[in-house]
């Protein structure tokens, strides 16, 4: 008999010991994100391979998000998701894979699938409970994904973020301070994506605030805590929110961090900076952004 409390069936993020209660009571998927050669030196027993989760590079145009929605039917179909089970998403760890698991739960959440999960500290926490490793590659049984599933509303095309410039809406940029400060143009190299800067007008919080250790390694803070980051961005729960990064990896992160934490208008532009920095007729902001301050007034000495 599973153990699991009904609070534990609803979390996204799940520990190691909940993993396992939950594949003692109903179908999972358990899917490493992981490249195949690190894979194939241990993973969880019972887990299949899907590079593809983290390294697809998406277009926000209408050609591009059918392709994306066709090839991730097409692989998780093959990797035995036919709706019935629940995706269980890991990676290595929650800071060394640039949000590759929650990668896998945004695109799952955006194709309408019912039941997607992450695994909190990933591998690293799998280890860290001295819970099985596997060295035996799985070989799935084949589904049909189930393609009839109406998206949710959290995926942006360019045009949406166009017209929230200059609005109310926040954008928020969660890269790595070296991309936002404009000195690289992404984790693939300085110089892999032609522009470097940020979107006009921006919030910054890196992706990396909305963890903490732990002795099972980095895992998610808390909701008080990410909402606790937020705020010093001036960022709020009622706030509508677009996410960006470079391909749509580390905003997943955030992006789950910030549904946890009680965010109800959250959507990402999974293009991201890759699409954006391409196209030379959208605007940039770049050099350092650096706030003014004025100067203030000497003050008179007293008669």
């Amino acid at each position: 008999m599973s153990t699991m409390t009904a609070s534990a069936y609803d979390a996204v993020l799940i520990s190691p010991t909940q993993l396992l209660a939950l594949q003692a009571a109903e179908p999972v998927v358990l899917i490493d994100t992981r490249d195949a050669d690190t894979y194939a030196l241990g993973h969880i027993p019972g887990a299949v391979n899907l590079r593809e989760t983290f390294t697809y590079l998406a277009t926000s145009t209408p050609q591009g998000l059918q392709e994306l929605k066709d090839t991730f039917a097409a692989h998780l179909g093959a990797i035995g998701l036919s709706g019935a089970e629940t995706a269980v998403f890991y990676e290595d760890a929650l800071n060394s894979g640039y949000g590759q698991s929650c990668r896998g739960y945004y695109l799952l959440t955006w194709l309408g699938y019912p039941k997607v999960k992450v695994l909190n500290g990933g591998y690293s926490a799998w280890k860290a409970a001295e819970l099985p490793i596997s060295t035996d590659a799985v070989v799935p049984t084949p589904a049909i994904f189930p393609t009839q599933l109406a998206t949710t509303d959290v995926m942006l095309t360019k045009e949406d973020v166009i017209e929230a410039l200059g609005t109310d809406t926040v954008l928020l940029d969660v890269r790595d301070v070296d991309e936002w400060i404009g000195d690289s143009s992404s984790p693939y190299g300085k110089d892999f994506a032609p522009r470097k800067g940020r979107l006009p007008g921006a919030k910054w919080l890196e992706w990396y605030r909305f963890m903490k250790p732990s002795a099972q390694g980095p895992v998610f803070k808390s909701p008080d805590e990410v909402r606790a980051e937020c705020a010093t961005a001036g960022i709020s729960p009622a706030d509508t929110v677009y996410l960006y990064c470079f391909k749509g990896a580390r905003a997943s992160n955030t992006f789950l961090a910030l549904k946890q934490a009680g965010f109800a208008d959250v959507r990402m532009y999974f293009g991201s900076w890759n699409e954006w920095s391409r196209d030379d007729k959208l605007p940039i902001e770049s050099g350092l952004p650096l706030v003014k301050f004025p100067k203030k007034p000497a003050l008179a000495l007293a008669a």
